[in-house]
Parts: C-alpha cells; structure tokens; sequence
C-alpha cells in the first residue's frame, strides 16, 4: 500500500476516534430519541460543515484520554509496555478526573496507584467478584493498537488482549475490543477508490470471531459465541436495508455499554452508513456514521 495513503489512514483513523467521542458523549444521558431531538440534532451536525472557525469547542471523554495514552506509549516504548500504558492511564485520570471516567475504572486506577504498579492486571481481575468487567472501554480504545499492529492479526490479537485487561478482563469485554481491532484493521486493507463490499466485509469479521470465540467453555454464557450470532443479525439487518427501523437495530443489536451490546452495534452503523438513510441528510458519510450512531444511542426501546 502507498505509504502516503497509509499515513492518511492512521490519521483518519484516530481523527475519527476523536470526533466520534467529542460529538457523541453530549447524547449519552438523553433517555429517548423524539421527533424533536432528530431534527435538533440535524440542525447542530449541520453547523458542523460550515465554517471550520465557526464550529464550537468541544470537549473529549476518558476514552479519547485513553487512547492518546496508548498511541503516545506505543510510539514512545516501540512496543506494548503493559506497566508504562497503565501509569499512564493513572496519570491522565488524576489529572484530569472529570472527562467521565467510570467508577469501576476509578477504582481500578486507584488499586494500581496503591500497589505501585506492581501486578497491572490484578485490579481489573477483582472487578465484579472476579468475573471482570465485560464494558467496551478496551474497544472504545483499541484504535492505536490496530494500527500498530495491523500487518500481523496474531500480534493485533495478542496486543489488544493483554492491554483491554488492564481494566476489563472478562472475556466479552476482552472479545469486543479485539472485534472492533479487526474492523479497522480491514479498513486499513480497503481501496478508497472501491466501493465497500459489506457483505465480503462482515463476512471475513464473522471468520475471524469463530476463530476468537472456538473455545468458550466456563463461561456460562447462554450463547457459547455471542459475538458471532451478533454479526449474524448484523449480516440480516444489512441485507434488509430501508426495511429496518432504528427501534429494530437496537432491539436486536442493542445499544448499551456492554461490549457485546455496543461493538457490533458501532460496526452496523458504520456499514449502514455507506448508504443514504432516511432522515439524516448529508452527503458526508462519516458524518452520516456518527450521527446514525447518536440516533442509536439515544433511542429508547421497551
């Protein structure tokens, strides 16, 4: 691949983490999507496309903290150094501890502060009895990870897994993050000039997942691989197209922070967004993605 488009890749890549988190994180306490909110929030993305000196400053969560941590510590140390990623989460949150950290990541930080680092994954495998949490912060952060290690899936794998578990250890949290490190990883493969091939594209992730998930045993999980089934209905809900409502998507993908209720839910939104959708216009399809995502979010189903 021509280095230059490479490096816009990556660029794009972490330019989209930002602006997802920076445009999203105002909806997350809406607790339904009405007609009113929609074209409310039709209105602000609009703003957004005008003037680049007119838009407003807007502020980034603990997940783009995060990130930033794990890019610059990769950068820094040439590898994944488990020890310097999780000082500097540390450092990042006691500096700044009011970009939305959650209280089961506090306290995880707080134990790797009273140990002095000495066992990085112990905290995270306190939570929740023992069991780890299944969140998607180690999804919501992988993105450095994926680019760094995007010519090799086994060290991609390898990678993300040991450092989601500095703070989600269960094996649906840690499934998750590795799931959206395989989806960028195969945006970095596409052609721009190409029209995606979503049905190749969810296909090749469902491949990747049996492999991830083939062994599940103690788990007690009700499906012995979820995030396979969820890509399953992913794959339908795409083949539907315009006969899927959002209240569908969510019902049977979900939209909550559970990796296993997210992820998919992320890489759906941004498939579907390939197309026009009804009620979102632009011609702008990152736009459209993100703000698809929001309207997602947003939307309560009972």
């Amino acid at each position: 691949m021509e280095l230059q488009l490479l490096k816009s890749k990556f660029r794009g890549s972490m330019l989209g983490v930002l602006m997802g988190d920076c445009l999203g994180s105002p909806y997350e306490n809406e607790e339904l999507l009405s007609s009113g909110m929609r074209n409310v929030l039709q209105k602000s993305f609009d703003k957004l496309e005008g003037s680049i000196f007119k838009a407003p400053v807007m502020q980034y969560t603990d997940d783009s903290a995060m990130s930033q941590s794990v890019a610059e510590s990769l950068i820094e140390k040439g590898d994944l150094d488990l020890v310097d990623l999780a000082k500097r989460f540390v450092k990042s949150y006691y500096q700044e501890p009011n970009r939305g950290y959650g209280a089961g990541v506090v306290t995880v930080f707080q134990k790797l502060r009273g140990n002095k680092f000495q066992d990085v994954l112990l905290p995270a495998r306190e939570q929740f009895n023992g069991q780890g949490s299944w969140g998607n912060g180690g999804a919501m952060r992988v993105a450095p990870i994926a680019l760094f290690s995007y010519k090799d899936s086994e060290k991609l794998i390898d990678k993300t897994r040991r450092a989601t578990e500095i703070t989600h250890t269960h094996k649906i949290g840690v499934d998750g993050a590795i799931l959206q490190a395989f989806a960028i990883q195969q945006c970095l493969q596409l052609d721009p000039s190409n029209e995606l091939n979503v049905p190749d594209f969810i296909n090749e992730l469902i491949d990747k997942m049996k492999k991830i998930e083939k062994d599940e045993e103690g788990l007690d999980l009700v499906e012995p691989q979820p995030y396979k089934l969820k890509l399953d209905i992913l794959q339908q809900l795409i083949a539907a197209e315009k006969d899927v409502t959002n209240e569908e998507v969510v019902r049977q993908l979900g939209n909550g922070i559970a990796a296993l209720y997210s992820v998919p839910t992320a890489i759906f939104c941004f498939l579907r967004a390939q197309q026009p959708i009804n009620g979102i216009e632009t011609e702008n399809p990152l736009r459209r993605a993100i703000q698809y995502a929001v309207e997602i979010q947003i939307l309560l189903v009972v």
